[in-house]
């Protein structure tokens, strides 16, 4: 059974292009949902599909039996990752989940219209996402993951991971406040280039030739 979450932020976006986990395997399309903790509806039916999930999985992946330490895709963005690592300040006061899916996830706006433009459901966007559970036993772990269906975008938010806005980059005081300007030369100069010294002849001791500006040495051909 899927759920839709309420309003969440997206991180770690990648839902147009499939991402190589980091510990290799098939690419897969993925975002990871920070889920504000006020939002009880959206934690409560999560935990709630995770332990239909583990009821389903006892007999079609775990062998007839519930494991004691059985995963869940679920943190609190207010603890610390499965490294042993602490989440990251955009984390905190949030429930953290990452969905993914191998085929690319039904993408669009609150107009219902798809979205095909990348650069507009990015990382510190909020979104509502479609997702599911399921029970894994792979290579030793056992688990429940988190699939992605859709992805509905909300409204914008601060970009995470250092992405920057345009306002940002040429706005306030890094507005542009001219036209183009040449740069400045001598009298001895052609095109704003300053003349390399050496004799009254130009390069060295080289002649320059009046059509290219290039010098010429001696014996050459003016105009090539």
């Amino acid at each position: 059974m899927a759920l839709t979450t309420g309003k969440v932020r997206a991180s770690y976006v990648h839902i147009f292009q499939p991402r190589v986990p980091d510990n290799g395997g098939e690419p897969k399309y993925s975002v990871t949902l920070l889920i504000p903790k006020t939002d009880t509806a959206t934690i409560n039916g999560i935990y709630g599909e995770i332990e239909r999930a583990k009821q389903e999985g006892a007999q079609k992946a775990f062998n007839g039996s519930i494991p004691p330490q059985c995963r869940i895709p679920l943190y609190d963005g207010d603890g610390y990752r499965p490294s042993g690592e602490a989440f990251g300040e955009e984390c905190r006061g949030c429930m953290v989940i990452t969905a993914s899916a191998k085929q690319q996830p039904v993408v669009v706006g609150l107009d219902m219209q798809n979205i095909l433009n990348p650069a507009d459901v990015y990382s510190g966007c909020y979104i509502r996402a479609n997702i599911n559970f399921f029970a894994y036993n792979s290579n030793g772990n056992k688990g429940i993951g988190c699939g992605l269906n859709a992805v509905q975008k909300i409204e914008d938010g601060d970009p995470l991971g250092g992405r920057v806005s345009a306002e940002e980059a040429f706005g306030g005081t890094n507005t542009y406040a001219g036209g183009y300007q040449q740069p400045q030369g001598s009298p001895q100069s052609y095109g704003g280039y300053p003349q390399m010294q050496g004799s009254p002849q130009g390069y060295g001791g080289y002649q320059r030739d009046p059509i290219t500006g290039r010098p010429v040495a001696p014996g050459g051909v003016m105009g090539l």
